[in-house]
C-alpha cells in the first residue's frame, strides 16, 4: 500500500548520493577508511572513547555481550517490552534472557526494582533498552550492577544522539536500520569506554582475524592469524559513507522530532496517554507512541487510520508472548503486570523529519475521530 503519511521516511538528498559515488570511485567496497571515519565521528558525537561499526544492531549487542564475558551458564536481565533481537543476542551468546517489567504506563522503561528482584548468582549482565530514545534510569541500574559485580550493556537502538547515552555502561549498542534516526539500511555500532572490549569486537566482527582485509590490501600486514572464533559482522564502505552524512544531520533531525512530539501532545490532549511526555530534551524521540484508553479496540483504530492512508505500528509485542519464548524464559520472568497492561494498548503514530505540522494535525484529527467511533456505545451507533 502507498501510504499518504508513512510511519517513517528517509532524510536523504544529494549528499548521500555523492558519498556513495565517492566510495564506488575508490574501488574499495568492504570495511576500510570510510568505516574508520564513521567510527571516529560517531565516538566524538557521543563522547565515547571507542566505537566499532558492525553489520546490525543485533550484531552490536551480541559482540558487546560476548566481549564482556557473557556466555553459557549466565543470565542477562532485560525488559520484555523490546524488539525480539535484544533477547536473541543473549541467546546467541549461550546465555539465558531473564525478562523484567517496565516502570509504568507513563515510563515504559526497564524497572530497576523488578531488575533487583530478578538478579541471581547466575546473573552476568543488565541489558536496559532505551525505548523510543529516552534513557532508562541508568544511575539506579549502574548502582545495582556495581553492587552485584555485573556488566551493563545498553540497547541504544533508538537512542542515537540522546544526551548521556553510553556514559554509565560498559557498552552501548546502536542500530542504523532503515527506519532509525540515523538510517543506512542496515548496520550498528558498539560504543564502549573499554579499549579491550573494542578490540575484541573488532576481531570478532571479522571472523576473529587479527588483520583487516584493507590493511592486507595496502601491504601493511602479512600476519593473517585467527585468534578466536568470530562471526561475519562487517559494515560496508557504502554504508559507512551514508552513516557519516546521516550523522551530520542527526542533531537537526532529532530536534525536529522533539518539536513534532510536542505538537502531537498538544493536539491530542488527554484523549490518550503519551509515554515519556516531557522527556523530549533528553531523548532522541525515535517513536511517537500513545497508549489508547483501556478497552479500546486497537485494530479498529489502526484500520480506520489506514483507510485514510495513515500508517501505524505497534512497539512492541512483548517477548514473553512469542511462541519461541513460551517455555523456561516465560517461567523465569514470572508476572509482568505493567507490560501486560500496556501491550494491547500501545499504538505508534508516524514520526520522521519529513513529517509536516499539517500532517500531524491530520493524524491527530483522524485518531480522535477513530477513538470516538470505537468507544461510541452500540445503541448510539445506529
Amino acid at each position: 500500500m502507498a501510504w499518504t503519511i508513512p510511519l517513517s521516511d528517509l532524510d536523504y538528498d544529494v549528499r548521500e548520493e555523492q558519498a556513495v559515488q565517492a566510495v564506488l570511485a575508490s574501488r574499495w567496497l568492504t570495511m576500510g577508511p570510510q568505516t574508520a571515519a564513521f567510527e571516529h565521528a560517531f565516538a566524538a558525537a557521543h563522547a565515547g572513547a571507542h566505537a566499532v561499526a558492525v553489520s546490525s544492531g543485533t550484531a552490536a549487542l551480541y559482540l558487546a555481550l560476548r566481549s564482556l564475558g557473557v556466555g553459557p551458564g549466565h543470565e542477562v536481565v532485560l525488559p520484555s517490552l523490546t524488539f525480539v533481537a535484544t533477547a536473541h543476542a543473549v541467546l546467541q551468546c549461550g546465555a539465558v534472557p531473564v525478562l523484567a517489567d517496565v516502570t509504568s504506563i507513563e515510563s515504559p522503561l526497564l524497572d530497576p526494582a523488578d531488575v533487583a528482584r530478578k538478579i541471581t548468582p547466575a546473573t552476568r549482565a543488565l541489558l536496559p533498552v532505551h525505548y523510543g530514545g529516552a534513557l532508562c534510569d541508568m544511575p539506579a541500574l549502574r548502582s545495582l550492577a556495581d553492587a552485584h559485580g555485573l556488566v551493563v550493556v545498553e540497547d541504544a537502538a533508538h537512542a542515537a544522539g540522546t544526551p548521556g547515552v553510553g556514559e554509565l555502561s560498559d557498552a552501548a549498542c546502536f542500530s542504523f536500520y532503515a527506519n532509525k534516526n540515523l538510517a543506512i539500511g542496515e548496520g550498528g555500532m558498539v560504543l564502549t569506554p573499554h579499549g579491550e572490549v573494542a578490540e575484541s569486537c573488532r576481531r570478532l566482527r571479522s571472523h576473529g582475524r587479527v588483520v583487516s582485509s584493507h590493511d592486507k590490501a595496502l601491504g601493511n600486514a602479512s600476519n593473517d592469524d585467527v585468534s578466536e572464533v568470530g562471526v561475519h559482522a562487517r559494515l560496508t564502505e557504502m554504508q559507512a559513507a551514508l552513516g557519516c552524512v546521516q550523522l551530520e544531520k542527526l542533531p537537526a533531525g532529532n530536534a525536529r522530532r522533539r518539536v513534532l512530539r510536542r505538537l502531537y501532545a498538544q493536539l491530542l490532549g488527554h484523549a490518550v496517554t503519551i509515554p515519556l511526555a516531557g522527556t523530549e530534551e533528553h531523548s532522541a524521540c525515535h517513536l511517537m507512541v500513545v497508549v489508547l484508553p483501556e478497552g479500546c479496540d486497537r485494530e479498529r483504530v489502526r484500520e480506520s487510520l489506514g483507510a485514510d492512508g495513515i500508517q501505524t505500528s505497534v512497539h512492541y509485542p512483548p517477548i514473553h508472548e512469542f511462541t519461541a519464548f513460551s517455555g523456561d524464559v516465560c517461567e523465569r520472568a514470572g508476572t509482568l503486570p505493567v507490560t501486560e497492561e500496556l501491550a494491547p494498548r500501545l499504538l505508534t503514530l508516524p514520526l520522521h523529519t519529513r513529517l509536516t505540522d499539517a500532517q500531524v494535525q491530520r493524524v491527530t484529527d483522524r485518531l480522535l475521530e477513530a477513538l470516538s467511533e470505537v468507544t461510541r456505545p452500540a445503541s448510539s451507533a445506529t
